[in-house]
């Protein structure tokens, strides 16, 4: 579970981040699941999109993925969203900077 400050660093982090996944009307799929926890295990933080054809809106989609890839939402705008999933033997951001 994310602190308000972590999370307020965190979405300060993912401003500058391009994204790298988008959801369309193929929905969410095992596939899709696996690429965004391989991503997650690499990055930690990432960007994810879900188009106008999709059945998901970005909420939606936030919490269904973050849920199968035990990750946490840390910002949903518009139809753009966040998520975050320490690594914990080879961690790539420092949450200590965010006190």
């Amino acid at each position: 579970m994310l602190t308000s400050k972590q999370r307020a660093y965190l979405r300060g982090l993912a401003s500058g981040y391009e994204t790298i996944f988008q959801i369309g009307k193929g929905g969410i799929s095992e596939n899709l699941i696996q690429q965004v926890n391989d991503a997650l295990r690499k990055r930690e933080l990432i960007k994810l999109r879900v188009l106008d054809n999709s059945e998901f809106t970005a909420r939606e989609a936030a919490d269904q993925i973050a849920e199968a890839v035990k990750a946490d939402v840390v910002q949903v705008i518009g139809s753009r969203f966040v998520l975050f999933k320490r690594n914990a033997q080879d961690p790539v951001i420092d949450l200590k900077a965010a006190k």
